[in-house]
């Protein structure tokens, strides 16, 4: 159930990324980024990461803290797929090598 509920808080920190990665401007201007503050879809994000945060404490209230952190860093890869399949980003094969060493320690590091 503890899985379930990481791979829950994962999915919900990376939509809030994404939603944040298409709600703010492409201008980079200071007004421009407090702007975004305001878009729907960095709101909605907030959301999201509000809610991730609900189930990692819950998650946190009955796990270890050095099995639970390490298992979060499959955000940062799941990030890596979803700027190549939705940012269509080009993502190169050291990113890809890394993404797979991260799997590889999140692997070892669930292993009780």
């Amino acid at each position: 159930m503890v899985y379930l509920l990481v791979g829950l808080n994962i999915l919900l920190l990376v939509s809030g990324q994404i939603l944040w990665k298409l709600g703010v401007a492409r201008d980079a201007g200071f007004k421009a980024v407090l702007a975004s503050f305001f878009s729907p879809l960095v709101l909605a994000g907030l959301v999201l990461y509000v809610l991730a945060t609900v189930i990692w404490l819950y998650v946190l209230a009955r796990e270890q803290f050095s099995l639970l952190y390490p298992l979060q860093s499959l955000a940062y890869a799941l990030g890596v797929v979803v700027a190549w399949l939705v940012f269509k980003e080009a993502v190169p094969l050291t990113r890809w090598i890394g993404v797979l060493v991260i799997m590889a320690g999140v692997a070892l590091v669930a292993m009780k």
